[in-house]
């Protein structure tokens, strides 16, 4: 069998096609795989562990000379999410009915969900298409990882006060930490370069099928058709402003869209509003379930639209100048 040249064959194959056979395992079968010991660690619980280990890889890839590129990229992606996210947030806000929905979706939930990108779906996508600079935005990225930038946007519209604490300096330094030993590592030896740099593209199945076992395709019934339309909205209008953006900049643009997604994560975002501001309660339950099914949503339709993408640029004969990712040695220039 050539499973491999299957997956090379389908664009995002490496991840995608882990990715949902696991989420239709989590979804039919929840139990097959936590069974505990050395399956359940790999196939399960390993997610988090894997893509630390391919940060650090793709760290030891970085010249230091050019580490700058990668600050740019991230903080770009940043603003450009959260600027989307936060403007069809304040629309939503603004002409919300009398029970605090805009066309049954809760503004918190547009929010939560727009200006929250899956950090897996990223690092797998950027892996297989991006560059090493491209990799290490995502300690940039990480900034959008929980309720923090949803409060900001909240307080920027006076819908609510600041609450100081929501943000972590400990956890953004422990996103960056791995990438940094990666890239000490990788300019004190080229040859250590050279030895993490084969780790890479072999992890990204794996941790792709770590984090479907966390997507349940029930979801999306629970959140119903507003979750959905949230996810669809989130992967073309953020994923296309990335795609521009970065386009713009003349770097490379799948990297642009893939962050148009939703992270697991911020199905918390909801509550942890709720608890700071009671004002948000009475809608925090609809719109935890509507991230929810945005999360599932994105999670799906990511992938292929990243798959149009590059079999659009395909097409155009671009493709091949966006995807070159030959290592950067030390001694280069």
């Amino acid at each position: 069998m050539r499973i491999k040249a299957t997956l090379d064959r389908i664009p995002g194959g490496m991840m995608v096609v882990p990715l949902l056979l696991a989420a239709f395992i989590n979804t039919v079968a929840p139990d097959l795989l936590r069974i505990g010991n050395f399956t359940q660690a790999l196939f399960v619980d390993s997610a988090g562990a894997l893509i630390a280990l391919f940060l650090l890889c793709a760290g030891a890839q970085i010249n230091v000379r050019n580490v700058g590129v990668s600050l740019g990229k991230g903080a770009t992606l940043l603003s450009v999410k959260w600027i989307v996210g936060a403007t069809f947030g304040l629309i939503a806000y603004y002409l919300a009915g009398e029970n605090g929905l805009f066309f049954g979706l809760a503004p918190i939930a547009i929010i939560a969900a727009m200006t929250n990108s899956n950090g897996g779906l990223y690092m797998a996508v950027v892996g297989q298409y991006g560059k090493e600079d491209d990799k290490a935005a995502y300690s940039i990225l990480a900034l959008n990882d929980g309720p923090f930038l949803t409060m900001v946007a909240l307080s920027i519209f006076g819908a609510m006060g600041f609450v100081d604490g929501l943000f972590s300096l400990t956890s953004f330094i422990s996103v960056l930490l791995p990438i940094v030993i990666g890239m000490v590592l990788g300019n004190l030896d080229s040859e250590m370069r050279e030895f993490l740099s084969k780790g890479s593209d072999m992890l990204i199945p794996f941790f792709a099928f770590a984090l479907g076992m966390g997507i349940n395709f029930t979801a999306i019934i629970e959140g119903g058709l507003g979750g959905v339309v949230l996810g669809i909205v989130t992967v073309l209008f953020t994923g296309t402003a990335g795609y521009f953006v970065f386009k713009a900049f003349n770097w490379n643009p799948i990297v642009g869209a893939s962050e148009g997604s939703t992270a697991g994560n911020a199905v918390a975002t909801p509550a942890a509003i709720a608890g700071a501001n009671a004002s948000f309660a009475s809608v925090a339950d609809i719109a935890t379930v509507q991230v929810a099914a945005s999360t599932v949503t994105t999670a799906i339709l990511l992938p292929l639209y990243i798959a149009f993408i590059v079999k659009r640029l395909e097409k155009k004969g671009k493709l091949e100048q966006y995807i070159d990712k030959t290592p950067v040695s030390v001694e280069s220039k």
